[in-house]
């Protein structure tokens, strides 16, 4: 006995230069398995706090030399470019505090969210029915929602809104991470990851009773984040940090969506008119003169998306039509806004080659783009979207660019969501994902 423990104690002190790379996480130690489904602790601030990383990693850092923290920032960012899931994402960073570091020190959004798939957000419970959605506002305190990542079909994550909240709010929207919800003269915003909530000051009663959007301009943690939430006809700013809001006058109609693309901001109306917003010298909205290329006035078009796939601004259009053939159907289009020419036109894409898409039938919620799918399972020229209730027999629809989509299909996609009260099925990636101190 003696002798194997002077062993034990040999190699114990034996080190290798370079420890390997951590592998991805297995079966049992996922962190979001469904075994292991649990409401998330509520704070009332924005919280740095992960759900359980990898509780291997830390027991390991513990009994030993931390040497995973000496690693040059320049070695981490090349492995955070190979994370392709939400499960290495989380395993990255879990393995210390200094690699979390270099993911919240990257400009928002880093080219990672670009490179994993977001997760599909579903409300479950009671309130999630959209029959009573248009009608009643949902209690706050009772919304819970799961999370599925589609590289990870089989496991999930439960969420919930903070339970002290006994009041029935409107959603209006999901940016940056953040559930935006509305009650009166009160905003809130729920992370969809970790629960915290935001509370913005209450705003004055200027008579406007139709707020149905709103959106982040910038992660909730950047100097320069600004919430905006629209009416027909005002606009009402809040600088996160600040303790007021701003109003501001604007005939550009209902805003349905709200996109930042080469440091500019970009925002459609109901109308399908693209605006531009400028938030120096004051809040501002110009109607952005477009061309409307060949092929986009073909057919209904029933909804479009405005999606930045990576140096292009893409506009993802669902076109219905009605044969004898077919009968109902609907097909996505893509155009590629083309701003070398002045005015700037959509011109179509007729491939999205090794990239896809991720729509919600909801236009209020964010759009996603992703490069390379198939290193997760997935699939390039193509279009994900959202189901929009829990009892679809799939999470979400695949559909090729330009492939037929069956009328069932088709009718759910151009069901109209714009002014729905209540949380539906969308993709969301989580606050952390855009750095900036996340």
């Amino acid at each position: 006995m003696a002798g194997r423990r002077r062993r034990r104690g040999r190699l114990r002190q034996a080190r290798p230069a370079m420890p390997p790379l951590p592998p991805p996480p297995t079966e049992e130690t996922s962190p979001l398995e469904p075994t292991d489904l649990r409401d998330v602790a509520i704070a009332e601030r924005p919280s740095k706090r992960t759900f359980h990383a990898s509780s291997s990693t830390s027991s390991s850092s513990a009994s030993g030399p931390d040497v995973w923290a000496d690693l040059l920032d320049s070695l981490l960012l090349q492995i955070a470019g190979l994370l392709i899931t939400f499960h290495d994402l989380l395993a990255f960073r879990g393995t210390c505090r200094s690699w979390r570091a270099v993911l919240s020190s990257l400009p928002g959004p880093p080219a990672l969210t670009f490179n994993i798939p977001p997760l599909r957000l579903q409300q479950v419970g009671c309130d999630s029915q959209p029959r009573c959605s248009l009608v009643k506002r949902a209690l706050l305190s009772n919304i819970k929602w799961q999370l599925v990542d589609p590289a990870k079909e089989t496991s999930s994550l439960c969420c919930s809104a903070p339970r002290n909240v006994w009041v029935r709010m409107q959603y209006l929207g999901c940016s940056y991470g953040y559930l935006i919800f509305s009650s009166s003269e009160q905003c809130l915003l729920v992370d969809v990851y970790s629960g915290a909530l935001v509370r913005p000051p209450k705003r004055k009663s200027t008579g406007n009773l139709d707020i149905c959007y709103g959106s982040l301009l910038a992660p909730i943690s950047a100097s320069n984040s600004h919430l905006l939430i629209s009416s027909g006809s005002s606009m009402f700013q809040w600088k996160v940090g600040s303790c007021s809001w701003l109003e501001h006058r604007h005939d550009g109609g209902n805003i349905c969506q709200i996109i930042s693309f080469k440091g500019q901001v970009f925002a459609m109306d109901t109308l399908q008119r693209l605006h531009r917003i400028h938030l120096a010298p004051h809040l501002s909205m110009h109607e952005v003169a477009v061309v409307w290329g060949e092929g986009m006035v073909v057919g209904l078009t029933c909804k479009p998306w405005l999606v930045v796939c990576g140096d292009m601004l893409l506009l993802a259009v669902f076109s219905v039509s009605v044969d004898n053939l077919s009968g109902f159907s609907g097909t996505f289009k893509v155009f590629r806004l083309n701003f070398s020419i002045e005015p700037a036109k959509w011109v179509q894409v007729d491939n999205l080659g090794d990239n896809a898409l991720f729509v919600s039938t909801d236009r209020r919620n964010p759009t996603f783009s992703c490069m390379s799918p198939e290193r997760w399972g997935g699939k390039g020229n193509s279009i994900y979207i959202t189901r929009p209730t829990e009892n679809s027999n799939e999470s979400w629809s695949v559909v090729e660019l330009g492939q037929v989509v069956p009328s069932t299909e088709s009718f759910a996609i151009c069901r109209p969501c714009i002014y729905l009260q209540q949380l539906q099925s969308h993709w969301v990636l989580p606050s952390f994902v855009y750095g900036v101190g996340g």
